[in-house]
């Protein structure tokens, strides 16, 4: 091993993320960013930016959009830290409680930035396969680890966990339960009334799916305030810019535009949904923005290389329980025209 590097980030396998195709006129629908504009209140927020605002450092504690995010969820604003993305949480997180003697657990398949991030901070993992219909495997609860994490709705199996089973899970924890919930904007149901009963419980949301903002790279946790002073400690100084406070403040407080757009995306998600089932393709229930759809013949590899030279871009994940399926983003109704009619030329060639 090199002398220059840690012995564990010279041999980490880092993390892939989806491509992003220079090509504006791409049909792109690889990443689950949401395929609408954000709110226009979030164009008048960022025209109203001046120099005086670019010269200073930002708001350290994001004072503006805690105050409005606190009064959509209903809890106090110290009970909310934001991040530059979700991922910036994660990795936040996974510093305040994960390390050698304290691994990281998570069901799988999953999202595949949880095991890098135990890999930086030299902690082992405990990857627990899902139970029947993704179901919370009862071993979860058994890893003795400094952090779990639970991805609901889950990526890439856009399944869903009943929030009471989410519950036992936490009253079985004797440590802090992540509860990712960067699709939860697409389900019915959410767990932001465990934070009353659950110590534990920090969730996590994102600005990238409903709000369009995926761009900005804007993120925030909700949970006890224990927890969010204990992920302070370890940010960065001024961890989220100006113009991405400005943006997600505007955002979030637009609720008629938020919900209109997520709903686009629902009934979008449905005539899709339905579309691939005609092509012969396996496609479960979604309560993300994106369908896992299983195919064999052609196999799905080939039908993502085939996409892909016509400029259309979904996710493969080459990898066990997903070699045979592609992820793909809901997109718009033009968007998604054109998909299936790749799909049924691609088919039909075999």
């Amino acid at each position: 091993m090199s002398p220059w590097f840690r012995d564990n980030v010279e041999a980490l396998a880092a993390y892939t993320p989806g491509y992003q195709p220079a090509d504006r006129s791409a049909i792109k629908i690889n990443t689950n960013e949401n395929p609408y504009p954000p709110s226009p209140k979030v164009f008048e927020a960022l025209a109203r930016l001046d120099g005086e605002s670019l010269r200073r450092y930002p708001p350290v504690l994001w004072d503006e959009f805690r105050r409005a995010a606190a009064a959509v969820h209903g809890v106090e604003p110290e009970m909310i830290m934001a991040g530059n993305g979700g991922d910036e949480l994660l990795a936040i997180l996974v510093r305040c409680c994960c390390g050698p003697r304290r691994p990281l657990a998570y069901p799988v398949p999953t999202y595949s930035l949880y095991p890098v991030l135990a890999a930086i901070q030299d902690a082992g993992v405990r990857e627990i396969p899902f139970g029947a219909d993704y179901a919370i495997p009862e071993a979860l609860s058994e890893t003795a680890a400094g952090l779990t994490i639970l991805c609901n709705p889950n990526a890439p199996t856009a399944s869903f966990v009943p929030v009471d089973r989410i519950a036992e899970l936490a009253g079985r924890l004797d440590h802090v339960l992540l509860i990712d919930e960067a699709y939860v904007d697409f389900a019915e149901d959410n767990c932001l009334r465990l934070l009353a009963e659950c110590p534990n419980v920090v969730i996590l949301r994102s600005m990238s799916k409903g709000y369009s903002l995926a761009g900005m790279r804007f993120g925030y946790v909700i949970g006890a305030k224990r927890i969010i002073e204990t992920m302070i400690k370890v940010k960065d100084s001024y961890n989220v810019n100006i113009a991405a406070q400005a943006a997600a403040t505007a955002a979030i407080r637009d609720r008629d535009y938020f919900d209109r757009n997520v709903r686009r995306i629902i009934d979008e998600r449905e005539r899709l949904r339905i579309a691939l089932g005609e092509l012969g393709f396996g496609v479960g229930d979604s309560r993300t923005n994106f369908l896992l759809a299983a195919i064999s013949r052609p196999p799905a590899r080939k039908v993502y290389e085939k996409l892909t030279e016509r400029n259309i871009y979904v996710r493969y994940f080459n990898q066990e329980g997903l070699a045979d399926k592609l992820r793909i983003s809901v997109g718009t109704s033009a968007q998604n025209d054109a998909l299936r009619e790749a799909l049924e030329e691609i088919i039909r060639q075999g």
